[in-house]
Parts: structure tokens; C-alpha cells; sequence
């Protein structure tokens, strides 16, 4: 499988990616620069994590425009698979490519920390071998990482099984105090309706190598795999 890494000014975490891709999945990866045109015949597109554009306005909002964006955007709406890590989150939601919008966390800090998720679906193409009954401990590191939406949207995500992950304590309760940017519903990850494209705030891939102590963000990968593998 080949995979597509868009590096944009200020992404850092492209190389995690890469690093995770390459040297412990095997896999083929190229890396895309924001200024090109072309997808170099990837089959799945990841836009990283990071401060693309250092942030300015919103988020994302700078990013969304640059050149590689019209590629991606219409390798999407065709049916292309695209996940978007932390501020590739941000970036999917200003293309709106998934629903939704990123906003400052409710405590206006920087939050830099292990989570603790809930899959709240197998049927998606990154939870697909996830065990819904083993909560994943995976970082996040983000100062805009709310996630809002009106009311019939979140109906909407919740009717259609759409949301990926869900914010969670050590023992799997939602709560407030569990739910550590404000976002409604502790929603920490979506998918589109079609299904193809993904957007979630916490780190997979800084939970991915054994060095780390913590590989339970491997499995989002693994399924990736597995599902186009199927």
C-alpha cells in the first residue's frame, strides 16, 4: 500500500507518521509537499499533525488553501481514503471534509497528555480490528481541539454510527472531568458519510513504536491495513 504524508510549513509530526509507516509497518510512503499538484498515485493521504501556517487565524484555516489541498480534496470527493491527525483534523474540518469545526479547548491551555479513549464504533476503516471493550491510551497534544457541532449534526454523526472515538477516564467513564477539551458528546474523532475520510485529535502514531512503552495506537493503523489488505 502506498501512503501520501503532505507536509505543510509548520507540520511536526510528518515524520512520525512516516517513521510509523515505514520502519514498523513496511509500508511505501511519499512525502507531499504543499505546493505540489500531484498525489504521486498514493492510495491513502494523511495530513498530519502540527502548527501549519504557525496557526494564524484559525487552525487549519491558511492550510486548507494551499495548492496540494485541490488534489486532496478531489481525491476524497472521489472516494479516495484520507485521515487528518490533530491539526490535520483542523485542516479536514475548514476543507469541510468532515463535519464539524475544532475550537480552543474550554480551558484555553495548550494540553499536552496521554488520553484515554472509548472506540465507539468498529464499522470504519480505522477501528475496523479494534476491540470496543479495550479503552487505548494514546497522547494528544493541541490548544484547538474542541469539537463542535450544531445539534442536528451531532444527531446526525450519532445516527449513522460516525463517531470514531470518544474521550474517557482510566476506567472508561465519560465525564466532565474525562472529556478534556470540552468537546460535545467527548467526541475525539469522526469519519465522513461516505466513510473514506477521517479526523481525529489524538496521536496514533506517538503510541505506535515498543521504545515508547505504548503501542495501543497501532491498532488504528493495523486496520487501516486490514481493511484495504481485506
Amino acid at each position: 500500500m502506498k501512503f501520501g504524508v503532505v507536509v505543510f510549513p509548520g507540520s511536526n509530526c510528518d515524520q512520525d507518521v512516516i517513521y510509523v509507516l515505514e520502519h514498523i509497518l513496511g509500508q511505501e510512503v511519499v512525502r507531499l509537499w504543499h505546493k505540489d499538484h500531484d498525489l504521486q498515485g498514493a492510495d491513502f493521504i494523511i495530513l498530519p499533525g502540527g502548527f501549519s501556517f504557525g496557526d494564524y487565524l484559525r487552525s487549519g484555516a491558511i492550510a486548507r488553501f494551499s495548492p496540494i489541498m485541490q488534489e486532496v480534496v478531489r481525491f476524497a470527493n472521489n472516494g479516495g481514503y484520507l485521515m487528518g491527525i490533530c491539526n490535520g483534523f483542523q485542516i479536514l474540518a475548514e476543507a469541510n471534509l468532515v463535519p464539524g469545526a475544532l475550537l480552543h479547548n474550554e480551558n484555553r491551555k495548550f494540553i499536552c497528555r496521554n488520553s484515554y479513549l472509548k472506540v465507539a464504533t468498529t464499522n470504519s476503516m480505522l477501528t475496523r480490528l479494534a476491540n470496543p471493550d479495550k479503552l487505548l491510551k494514546i497522547p494528544v497534544a493541541h490548544g484547538e481541539g474542541q469539537y463542535f457541532a450544531h445539534e442536528d449534526t451531532i444527531k446526525m454523526l450519532n445516527d449513522t454510527d460516525s463517531v470514531l472515538f470518544r474521550y474517557c477516564d482510566a476506567n472508561g467513564d465519560m465525564s466532565t472531568e474525562s472529556n478534556l477539551n470540552g468537546s460535545i458528546g467527548n467526541i475525539a474523532g469522526v469519519c465522513n458519510a461516505g466513510r473514506n475520510v477521517f479526523g481525529l485529535m489524538p496521536h496514533p502514531e506517538r503510541a505506535a513504536d515498543p521504545i515508547l512503552d505504548n503501542q495501543d495506537g497501532l491498532i488504528i493503523f493495523e486496520s487501516i491495513l486490514g481493511m484495504v489488505n481485506a
